[in-house]
């Protein structure tokens, strides 16, 4: 782990240059996330009458007794793996993290989060001609206006950490749908110094809601956002009318016979 000063920290928009860079920092915030959503998947009581249902089908079929039990497991974790959405990188998304990364909405600015530990940011800069990069990839406007935006966290030329903030569908709300950082700056209190620097940048923008969608197994990920003062939908909340037209527009993911994939953070700002 290596010390960071999070006074050094500039929170910009992502651009073309960065695009690798941000997805390999998916890739490794992700690591093992889909093997844990599997292993949640297979370990629901329900599941695991199915499969004990079918390895009782193969015991007629097969003398071995390994075989009929590990059969089905193996066969429905090649299904899960081919068929559970390949947007866990970007949750809440229906779009795959590659081309949510390769496709976010680059602007012609310079534009920067606040960051509260440094004097300086939270200014918008004119990029120079020099600095102004052209894509080699032609993006329509729908699809950059679908992919949302992506700010990444820069020190001394370092991309060390990033955060996916989701189109706007509705009129003052805003959904996080993956936060990241570097395996060498975590701890370091990064994280959450992107989530509250985007919070307050949504604020002031008119922001009334701030969704979060966290993988269904990650403690982690929740015990973050409940410090954060995220609470889970439709457990924490003490208005139960409201909370359920919440739930109904703003769904988890689900994968196999419908088990959710992730958990529904909200905050009020």
């Amino acid at each position: 782990m290596v010390r960071l000063e999070l006074d050094q920290v500039v929170m910009r928009r992502m651009k073309e240059e960065d695009i690798e860079m941000v997805k390999a920092l998916i890739k490794e915030g992700c690591e093992g996330n889909e093997n844990r959503l599997i292993l949640h998947i297979l370990t629901r009581p329900l599941c695991l009458f199915i499969l004990a249902v079918f390895s009782s089908i193969l015991r007629c079929l097969v003398h071995s007794f390994i075989l009929a039990l590990a059969i089905p497991v193996f066969l429905l974790i090649v299904f899960l793996k081919i068929t559970m959405p390949r947007s866990v990188g970007v949750l809440g998304s229906s779009r795959p993290s590659w081309d949510y990364v390769g496709s976010a909405y680059r602007d012609s600015q310079d534009e920067t989060l606040p960051n509260p530990y440094c004097r300086i940011s939270g200014k918008t800069r004119k990029l120079g001609a020099k600095e102004k990069s052209s894509s080699a990839e032609t993006i329509s406007p729908e699809r950059a206006e679908a992919a949302g935006q992506v700010w990444v966290a820069e020190c001394d030329g370092e991309i060390q950490g990033c955060i996916f903030r989701e189109n706007e569908v509705r009129p003052g709300i805003r959904r996080l749908c993956r936060v990241v950082v570097s395996s060498w700056y975590r701890r370091e209190g990064l994280g959450r110094l992107l989530v509250q620097s985007l919070q307050q940048r949504e604020r002031d923008t008119g922001a009334h809601r701030v969704y979060a969608h966290v993988p269904y197994p990650s403690k982690v990920g929740e015990v973050f956002f409940r410090k954060l003062g995220f609470r889970i939908l439709g457990q924490d909340s003490e208005e139960e009318e409201e909370d359920d037209k919440e739930i109904e527009l703003e769904t988890p993911e689900r994968g196999f016979m419908g088990y959710p994939l992730t958990k529904v953070f909200y905050k009020d700002l």
